[in-house]
This record gives C-alpha cells, sequence and structure tokens, in this order.
C-alpha cells in the first residue's frame, strides 16, 4: 500500500479511500478476507483506469475542455448573423464573418456541437428489463407538485383495454421535464384514487381537485422513447383559437395563433394534432394545434357544405382570364360597354387553371438573410386601378441608379423616337410566340393584334447586376415569380373601403385606369369593381403576401413602401425553406 501511496499518478481519492479503509480495519466488524478484497479492488489497475475516464466524462473541473460552455451555439449564430447584417456591406470583417456563418458545414458543425451538449445522442438503446416474476406488474409511482403551469399530458382510453393511458407529452411540459411520464404509460391511481372504469373527464375532476403534490401509479409503456423536437418552422395561413374548437383533445393544451405567425413544430407524431410554439415565445412547453392533414380536411368540408347549402355569396367565383398591369378587368355584364383591353394569354398547357385556389394552411419556412450585391425583386401586386403604378414610378424615382424594372417586349414596330432597349425590346410576334412556348415570359397579352411580355431573363439580369428589380405583374404571374432562383418580397397593394376609396380618388382628380384615354375620374361602378377584384385576388393569393400596405392615402402607403424596401435590404426574413436549401 505504501508504494500505490507514493505514485503520484495514483488518483488521490483512491488513495483516501485505501487510507480510511486501514483506519476502520479494527473497528468494522469484517473478516480479512472482505478486507483483502476491498484492498486489492482499490488498487486495481482496472478501476483506476475506470475512475480516470469518468473524470474525463464527468469534468470535475481540471479539463475545462471537455465541458460545452454553452448548448445552443446555432441560436447564438444566428444571432450574430442578425447583428452584423445591416454592417455587412460597409464592413470587410463584418462581410467575411456573414458569409462564414452561413456556410453549411460551419452550421452543421454548430449543430452537431449543440446535440454533444445537450446530450442529444442516437440510437437510444433500449434500458435494462427488469428481472420479475411472469406474473408481476411493475409499477412506477411518480410525484408531481401542483402549480399554475398545466401538467403537460393528455389522458385517453385505450380502445383495446379500456384503460386510462397517457396519450401524449407536450413538450417543454412539467410531465417531459419530469422524464418520469411516458406516452403509453397505463393510469392506476391518481392521489390514491383508483381509476380503473372511470373515463378521462373523471380523472380530470381528480386532477382538478387535487392540492398541493399529486401521486400518480402507473404501469410503465413498454416504449419508453424520448420526446425529439424537430427544428420545423412554418408560416401558418389561418386564424386559430383552440377554446372555439369542439375537436381538440384538451383545450388548456391548445395554441392559439394568427395568419402569418411562424410555429415552431416541434412534434408531428400525431397525425391530426401537432405540438408547436409561436417562434420566440419564451413559455417552453408546446401547445396543440391541427396538422396539415386535418386542418386540410376542416377547409374542404367547410367549402363542400357551403355549396350544399347554396351559399354562394361566401364561395369566390374563379376568373380564368386575365389582363395586363393597369389595364381593366375581363368584361362582365356589369361592366360590358367598357372599351377594349390588353387581355392575357397564359398558356394553359402549362397549368390547367391559373386560377385555381390553393388549400393553404402551413408552409415551412426558415430565414433568409440579405447578401451584398444580390438584392430580392419587389412584387407589388394589387386589383387593376388600386395605384400600384404610381407607388412603383415614385419608388423608382428615390434613386434610379438602385431601383430598376425590366424593359417589356413586344412585337410591335418601333413608334417615332423609341428605341430598342430603352423604351421596349422589338422582336417579331414569331419570335415571341416561341419564346411563349418555351414559358419565357412571366405574363404575357396582345393588344390590338400585338404581343406585349415581361421576360424571366429580363428580371435575372437586373437581379444578377445588383439592381433592385420592380415589378407590378398580373397577380397570375406569382406562380411563375415566386421561385427559388428569384425569391421575391411580395408586397400586396390593398384598396381601402368603398367610402375612402371614393373620396380620396375624388379629391386626389385620380384618372380611370379603366379608360383607355385616361381622360375621365373613376365612377362608382370601376370602384365597386376594384373591391371585387381584391376580393378575388386575397382568396386566390393572400398565402403568398409577404406585406400588405393599404393605399387609402398614397403619401402614407408610399412611407411604407420605402420601410418595406429598407428593411427587405438590411433584416433576415421568413421565407420558404426550399429556397435556403
Amino acid at each position: 500500500m505504501t508504494a500505490v501511496m507514493a505514485n503520484g499518478n495514483w488518483d488521490p481519492a483512491l488513495s483516501r479511500l485505501l487510507v480510511s479503509l486501514e483506519e476502520a480495519r479494527q473497528v468494522l466488524p469484517s473478516s480479512e478476507e472482505e478486507f483483502g478484497f476491498l484492498s486489492g479492488l482499490l488498487q486495481s489497475k482496472e478501476l483506476h483506469a475506470l475512475v480516470k475516464v469518468h473524470n474525463k466524462i464527468i469534468n470535475n473541473g481540471k479539463d475545462e475542455k471537455f465541458h460545452p460552455t454553452v448548448s445552443n451555439s446555432m441560436q447564438i449564430a444566428l444571432d450574430v448573423l442578425d447583428v452584423i447584417a445591416p454592417k455587412a456591406t460597409s464592413n470587410e470583417d463584418c462581410k467575411n464573418l456573414f458569409i462564414l456563418l452561413q456556410k453549411p458545414h460551419i452550421q452543421g458543425l454548430l449543430c452537431a456541437h449543440d446535440a454533444v451538449a445537450q446530450k442529444d445522442y442516437f440510437p437510444r438503446l433500449p434500458e435494462i428489463p427488469l428481472e420479475v416474476d411472469e406474473d408481476e406488474e411493475t409499477i412506477k409511482i411518480v410525484q408531481l407538485v401542483k402549480s399554475s403551469e398545466p401538467l403537460g399530458a393528455t389522458i385517453k382510453t385505450d380502445e383495446q383495454t379500456g384503460k386510462i393511458v397517457i396519450a401524449r407529452i407536450m413538450h417543454g411540459g412539467a410531465a417531459d421535464r419530469s422524464g418520469l411520464i411516458h406516452v403509453g404509460d397505463e393510469v392506476c391511481e391518481v392521489n390514491g384514487i383508483n381509476v380503473e372504469g372511470k373515463t378521462p373527464n373523471d380523472v380530470l375532476k381528480i386532477l382538478q381537485a387535487s392540492e398541493g403534490t399529486i401521486t400518480f401509479k402507473l404501469v410503465p409503456a413498454d416504449s419508453k422513447s424520448g420526446l425529439r423536437e424537430s427544428k420545423v418552422r412554418v408560416r401558418a395561413h389561418f386564424d386559430y383559437t383552440s377554446s372555439t374548437d369542439p375537436y381538440i383533445p384538451c383545450k388548456e393544451a391548445g395554441l392559439d395563433f394568427k395568419k402569418g405567425d411562424i410555429l415552431h413544430i416541434v412534434s408531428q407524431d400525431d397525425a391530426y394534432w401537432w405540438q408547436a410554439r409561436r417562434e420566440g415565445d419564451r413559455n417552453m412547453r408546446a401547445g396543440l394545434i391541427p396538422s396539415r392533414a386535418l386542418q386540410e380536411r376542416r377547409i374542404i368540408h367547410e367549402r363542400t357544405q357551403k355549396e350544399k347549402s347554396g351559399d354562394e355569396s361566401k364561395i369566390m367565383s374563379l376568373c380564368s382570364v386575365s389582363v395586363l398591369p393597369g389595364c381593366q378587368s375581363p368584361k362582365s355584364p356589369r361592366c360590358a360597354s367598357k372599351p377594349k383591353t390588353k387581355k392575357i394569354m397564359y398558356d394553359t398547357a402549362e397549368n390547367d387553371d391559373f386560377d385555381r385556389e390553393e388549400i393553404a394552411t402551413y408552409e415551412e419556412v426558415a430565414k433568409l438573410y440579405p447578401r451584398p450585391g444580390l438584392q430580392r425583386p419587389l412584387v407589388l401586386i394589387g386589383p387593376p386601378g388600386v395605384g400600384r403604378n404610381e407607388l412603383k414610378r415614385r419608388l423608382i424615382a428615390t434613386d434610379p441608379d438602385k431601383y430598376k424594372t425590366p424593359i417589356p417586349y413586344t412585337s410591335r414596330p418601333p413608334k417615332h423616337g423609341e428605341v430598342n432597349g430603352k423604351d421596349y425590346f422589338f422582336v417579331t410576334r414569331e419570335k415571341m410566340e416561341e419564346d411563349i412556348e418555351a414559358s419565357k415570359f412571366i405574363e404575357f397579352g396582345e393588344y390590338k393584334g400585338n404581343l406585349y411580355g415581361t421576360s424571366a431573363e429580363s428580371v435575372k439580369s437586373l437581379v444578377n447586376a445588383g439592381y433592385v428589380c420592380i415589378l407590378n405583374p398580373h397577380y397570375q404571374a406569382l406562380k411563375m415569380l415566386r421561385t427559388p432562383q428569384l425569391k421575391p418580397y411580395i408586397i400586396y397593394i390593398k384598396p381601402p373601403t368603398f367610402d375612402i376609396l371614393k373620396e380620396t380618388r375624388n379629391a386626389a382628380y385620380a384618372r380611370s385606369t379603366f379608360d383607355e384615354t385616361n381622360s375621365r375620374g373613376f365612377t362608382d361602378e370601376e370602384f365597386h369593381e376594384i373591391l371585387h377584384s381584391s376580393e378575388r385576388i386575397e382568396f386566390l393569393y393572400s398565402h403568398l403576401f409577404d406585406e400588405v400596405i393599404v393605399n387609402a392615402d398614397l403619401s402614407v402607403a408610399f412611407e411604407q413602401l420605402v420601410r418595406v424596401a429598407s428593411k427587405v435590404e438590411t433584416e433576415p426574413l421568413w421565407v420558404p425553406a426550399s429556397w435556403v436549401q
């Protein structure tokens, strides 16, 4: 033992144990054989090696490199990106760091670091089975202190056995944090009350009447796999209020949200009820929301019921004909006397129906960080006559060297003074028809026997040249513009109510865009047409809008547009996840 103690490399804790063993030798009633066994064990090289490894793993303070200082390095990196993004254009160091932190291998390294720091290891090994008699049932007793916070678990009656079982565990809730309750556990007793033969509502009343500590007697489920959070973020395209949902399993566990909110989906294990948090919410407990499949079924059922009841006022009529920007809507009995307009001839071979409604529920999103020299196009969408042309003109006038709009193509011959490549790109009708067939135009149409159109390549060339491309196409062009290659920011210019629309346009002596000569003001019928067209656009495409600006007062709307344009250039924004992959 003296030789061992003299070894400076020996673990001091083992040395102290050997000294204590020797001191207690004369006091403890044990045989020499037992003392010899313990002494030999404490001096064995095998135990010494195990203790050394153990100390390395738990980090007893002597080796800091094995101890992670943070477990959310990826989130910190994203926060750093938010901070340095505005400075990336002017500071070379910020620019280099900005680019470095967005590289996939750096982000992968940070994610791996966080997984290790959080001990989020896979695969998870099954627990060692307890050796019990075949006829004996394993029981576990779990005690939780009741507080104002919900338990974070839901129960149900097992269809096969009739027993009360744990249906789901809410991520971040009290049950989840305890690590003692699992999905599938059978509930036998609550605070000493046998729940056999009772309903979930009966058990809920027992819990509500309990005070202080709640004691559960549970039969463990066969599988006890831990809860693993997903990293999926989605943008909601509908409002949801859990208290008014008659089908939610537990109203107290519901998560309310508004259209446009960003939600962190932490679990999609249930086919009908997902678990989610609002992005940025400090409440760690997740809440229940309807899954995409469930919400789609609800929307389809709702629309089917409206059709059966003949409530056509709530079903938006779909129009498959469209017009070029600044032109009137297609002819209808209400506007049959209006002059001829430029009508778009969309290639229906590519798309059976441009106006077919989509069932918008959730869209997976990710943050897109602005990149110096690569600007996102600004797309102004709205009904004809709402003022998009004037807003676009004013924005370009603020900085003509920064904001550009693509030059349109036409098959008509140039007029006196017009310059090819400045006013229009003048090409033959055969060439335009050929490019239309090849889907090279984001929109196109015919007016007085001549074709007009905007090519996708002209938009890309402006973006690649570092300009902010400003577009105000027909709304049907959104399906060709909203691509991972262009990454447009879509701004919906919305008209105000009829009374304000009429008052502001008449006060400004606005000229009617429904009149080919622009020689008169708007009529009441045309104001109603603007509002009707707005309703149709919102019904079909509101899930694609990044921003909504109500053009009640032109100067106010323009100030909003300038702020939005600045935000797109300088701030990280949520976009479809496929755009950043």
